[in-house]
């Protein structure tokens, strides 16, 4: 169910052509000297039925629009936020002649209301340019990105290819990188943001962390990420249940309470961030339990195999539920301090057959390891790439 008509006439932040005078003129197709031009976006509560109500349209003539151009437009697809453009006589009837809304900066439809209402999808061209930034470290990388000009959205990428070997919190000053990446344009000449990632490396506690993708099925053309050798980026399990990780302490066999006030062994190992801060099942399996104790506070634990299973405790909310499959890299809690917690942050704690073992000192298997028969293949694709990012870093 979806609602067509809007009950009272309300107040447009539209504006018009003639209050804009640096307006592009040709636009979609049209000249906007021929047409009163309103332009404005969808808001909260809008609807493709109401907005058009509004342009001296009666209620028949609404729903009959909307039968008319069902098949190959949408209405209930129209979303908060995104651009319309009204295209209306210019005389003072302003009947509306063409409409205009746009899903995407690649995309939009033209709505013709002239004599038969009919419906017209265009797709502009797009290109994809190839960028290689590189250079050292002055200070964090995001910063690095925006001193470059780079969308900030190759940085989230970056961290999930990275996820599994690099604390990007600990690049230093002075550290060396390297990104090949490519980037869409809409019309050769309209920024659409990052497209792909080719090849990176980081230099990383004195070595240098390279990250190429390669797909060993070329029929499924699934992605993964190796280093140089071959070498799988992904682990089994992420390096922390937290995007951005801060060890406030770590797993021990006596340790201080801070609220008991007692010597006690310390079964986990205490990441500290701001309440809220989502926290991430480390790999792949189904919620075993979800529940609230004295000491824990609220805690999901996890179990991903016959071997492993990890808890996530001191949560502010519980996200998921017992029994629900979960993905690497799910959200299933927010950081909170529930339970004996001196302040927000989520204690992890980690089991190998059955027994608490220190997350931070296990060796986990990669995941998806190069197989033999693609090495070569991987060898070749990988060399100018590698060629490239090496020219870059001694530069």
């Amino acid at each position: 169910m979806f609602s067509i008509f809007s009950c009272k006439q309300k107040e447009t932040e539209s504006i018009s052509l003639d209050q804009k005078s640096d307006q592009k003129t040709d636009q979609f197709g049209f000249d906007f000297n021929d047409f009163n031009v309103l332009q404005d976006t969808i808001k909260r509560g809008d609807t493709f039925g109401s907005i058009i109500e509004n342009q001296n349209l009666g209620d028949k003539q609404v729903y009959n629009i909307i039968e008319k151009i069902k098949d190959s437009f949408d209405v209930r697809n129209v979303r908060i936020g995104k651009p319309y453009t009204f295209l209306r006589s210019k005389d003072r009837y302003k009947k509306l002649q063409f409409a205009i809304y746009q899903p995407d900066r690649a995309n939009y439809y033209i709505i013709n209301f002239k004599d038969s209402v009919s419906v017209s999808k265009i797709t502009r061209p797009i290109r994809i340019k190839k960028r290689t930034i590189a250079g050292e470290l002055k200070g964090s990388f995001s910063e690095e990105l925006q001193r470059q000009k780079v969308d900030p959205a190759l940085a989230n990428k970056l961290i999930k290819v990275y996820a599994w070997s690099i604390d990007f919190f600990k690049l230093k000053k002075g550290d060396q990188f390297g990104v090949i990446f490519t980037e869409r344009y809409v019309d050769d000449t309209i920024y659409d943001g990052v497209d792909s990632l080719s090849a990176a490396f980081f230099e990383y506690k004195g070595k240098m962390v390279y990250a190429f993708p390669f797909a060993q099925n070329e029929a499924s053309g699934k992605i993964d990420y190796y280093d140089e050798n071959g070498k799988a980026l992904k682990n089994f399990f992420l390096k922390s249940p937290l995007k951005y990780a801060n060890i406030t302490s770590r797993f021990s066999r006596s340790r201080f309470h801070p609220v008991q006030m007692m010597w006690k062994a310390h079964k986990g190992t205490d990441y500290a961030a701001p309440t809220g801060t989502p926290i991430m099942t480390t790999a792949s399996g189904i919620v075993e339990q979800t529940g609230y104790t004295a000491g824990n506070g609220n805690f999901v634990k996890v179990k991903h195999d016959r071997t492993y299973s990890t808890q996530y405790l001191h949560m502010s909310r519980i996200l998921v539920r017992r029994g629900q499959r979960v993905t690497q890299g799910s959200i299933i809690g927010r950081v909170g301090s529930t339970g004996l917690a001196t302040g927000p942050h989520v204690c992890y704690r980690f089991w190998k057959n059955g027994v608490q073992v220190d997350a931070l000192r296990l060796k986990l298997p990669n995941s998806q390891p190069m197989e033999s028969k693609n090495l070569p293949r991987f060898k070749q694709q990988i060399e100018p790439l590698k060629w490239e990012l090496d020219s870059v870093a001694n530069l």
